[in-house]
């Protein structure tokens, strides 16, 4: 399923009215999630599109890429882009998905800046907070109300009013206790607009994305230390009209060692691996699959550009990887 383009900004109508066109009675626009790993982003995304979009282990960093959700409802479009967390960089890898968490705070309509209410306070770099005051319209949002103490919650307040000068929204994206006023909080923020995808869309990312990242998800959820960072994935085939639907998928790590525990004693690992991504992946698409794993070592490839490019990866422009 290739990427779903916006519709025209046209509404339809007779050319006698051309003069007079009809007001747009829709709002639409893009909301940003950022924040530091692990601050629940794409937990809240699921929850405001209420379908499992982003994957979501208990490890930080696991989002790497932006990851889009659209929900349509009540003549509102709102398209949600969860981001990698707002990281110190050790490597390109990690330029890569900084890279991808910041440019979409200059662009989104709305920006949900998620602080872990349980976790004590984030330290932005003076780039990042540039970048966040400078926001069109900036919601702070202290997330995991069901485990902050009072104590944590009031220094959250006291952060958000010192640092942007307004109020956090208090929100559970575990429970969902707030998220009905956020997305009518954020839905009031939306600029006038017609829809910008089809309706009954829900993300306008390619199956093939969703497969590779149900995969990871399997790999953090079966696997420790740092085999699961260590993993890209890649979808090679995937037939479609194929009964069950066939998809081949290349597992790539950085040393052999990690190609040997991924496959395990007997290819006991990589079956379960492979059963556990099926069942996330039959959920998703709706129908059987015949899931094939493969898994080849390529030394370095979070530090080489060339690879990262392949893996689908936006890099930083030379002047802001210097």
């Amino acid at each position: 399923m290739d990427p779903v383009q916006p519709h025209p900004d046209a509404v339809p109508r007779d050319d006698d009215d051309a003069a007079a066109a009809s007001p747009v009675d829709t709002r639409a626009g893009y909301v940003a999630l950022v924040g530091y790993p692990n601050a629940g982003k794409s937990s809240l995304m699921n929850r405001l599109v209420e379908q499992k979009l982003s994957i979501v282990t208990p490890l930080a960093q696991t989002t790497r890429e932006r990851v889009l959700g659209i929900d349509s409802r009540d003549g509102v479009q709102m398209v949600f882009i969860d981001t990698p967390g707002l990281v110190e960089p050790r490597y390109l890898l990690h330029r890569a998905m900084l890279y991808a968490a910041t440019e979409v705070i200059d662009d989104a309509d709305v920006v949900l800046l998620l602080v872990d209410a349980a976790a004590g306070m984030p330290e932005f770099s003076p780039d990042v907070l540039q970048l966040l005051t400078r926001a069109t319209s900036l919601l702070v949002i202290s997330n995991k109300t069901d485990l902050a103490r009072p104590a944590q919650l009031e220094t959250v307040r006291a952060w958000s009013r010192e640092r942007f000068q307004v109020d956090p929204w208090e929100v559970s994206a575990l429970t969902g206790a707030g998220v009905d006023e956020l997305r009518a909080e954020i839905a009031r923020r939306l600029p006038e607009s017609p829809f910008l995808f089809p309706e009954d869309d829900i993300s306008s990312q390619p199956v093939r994305f969703f497969v590779s990242e149900f995969v990871r998800e399997a790999a953090f959820e079966l696997f420790e230390k740092e085999v699961p960072y260590s993993i890209a994935v890649k979808v090679d085939e995937f037939r479609e009209n194929a009964s069950p639907l066939y998809i081949r998928a290349t597992i790539y790590v950085e040393r052999p060692t990690q190609k040997a525990i991924i496959i395990g004693q007997g290819g006991a690992a990589i079956k379960r691996l492979g059963s556990s991504a099926r069942v996330k992946i039959e959920e998703f698409v709706g129908g059987p699959v015949y899931l094939d794993l493969w898994v080849k070592v390529v030394p370095r490839w979070r530090k080489d550009p060339l690879q990262l490019q392949r893996f689908g990866f936006s890099l930083p422009h030379p002047e802001k990887n210097a």
